[in-house]
């Protein structure tokens, strides 16, 4: 089950997984610089939460980049804080279901494109990266983290959500599964440090700029191998994950329908919202 109740450890994490965002322009920027390196830039102010547009948004910039013929790509967040909190909470609450059918079906849309994707995929991931936001990170295929107070983790269990398979069998791809097991039971936040221990991460940054350019020196390994054969090899790796989101597609998104129209749910949901409101009024 996705979704059952938001009340454990609610007031401790609505610092951090704050679901409303304002919005005041683009959602998402996209460069390429003079090197073929897109870069892919998060901004949806404060915290960069997965709505139905912004995913859309992230969706469609990667089809730019893979029509593009990029060398590769580096997501990454304007905000200094965050890379993104992750789902909007908004989306599920109160939903009206052909959205939510559209938003659900979006989201493994931008899995499927980052995940399986044909060019390199780095993470420069320059703030906290809960949820949605470590799952976007460990999608790519080599991701680095600022040093500091960030946290990088699948939190889900700590609200009282089951996360989804396929955010486990990515978590399981990413670090050894005993590590991932015991992550996604306790709903561990790894610092920088504890994530580089477990190679959630690959490296640690001082600052963002230090993290792009190492992202970018990841990409240039690539500079002397064959495209075809690199990515066909990452493919092969990553079936197991892709295939079994495929030929469970439909079930995954019925079962997160059915979770959103239960009473329960959105008692738990309103419950959390007035958390976070109250907490956004305090600051």
């Amino acid at each position: 089950m996705f979704l059952s109740s938001i009340v454990n450890n609610a007031k401790r994490l609505a610092p951090i997984v704050r679901a409303m965002s304002s919005q005041s322009g683009p959602l998402v920027d996209l460069t390429v610089d003079n090197y073929g390196v897109a870069v892919l830039t998060m901004q949806r102010p404060p915290v960069n939460s997965l709505n139905l547009d912004m995913i859309k948004e992230l969706s469609k910039s990667l089809d730019e980049v893979e029509k593009s013929k990029s060398k590769g790509l580096i997501l990454t967040s304007s905000s200094p804080t965050v890379f993104s909190a992750g789902l909007d909470i908004m989306e599920m609450y109160k939903p009206d279901l052909k959205r939510a059918e559209e938003f659900w079906t979006t989201l493994q849309d931008v899995y499927f494109k980052l995940f399986d994707s044909n060019f390199v995929t780095t993470a420069a991931i320059n703030g906290h990266a809960p949820g949605g936001g470590c799952l976007l990170s460990m999608s790519c295929e080599y991701r680095v983290m600022v040093s500091g107070k960030f946290t990088i983790g699948l939190n889900e269990t700590a609200l009282g959500i089951v996360a989804p398979t396929w955010f486990m069998d990515t978590m399981c791809h990413t670090i050894p599964i005993r590590e991932a097991e015991y992550a996604l039971t306790t709903a561990r936040m790894f610092t920088s440090d504890e994530a580089l221990k477990v190679r959630l991460i690959d490296e640690t940054a001082t600052n963002k700029a230090d993290a792009i350019s190492k992202c970018k020196d990841f990409i240039e390994k690539f500079e002397n191998i064959p495209p075809l054969a690199r990515s066909i090899t990452k493919q092969k790796i990553r079936q197991g994950p892709i295939q079994r989101l495929r030929q469970n597609r439909k079930a995954d998104l019925d079962e997160f329908l059915s979770n959103l129209k239960h009473p329960k749910v959105q008692q738990s949901l309103e419950t959390y919202i007035q958390i976070l409101k109250m907490k956004s009024s305090k600051n």
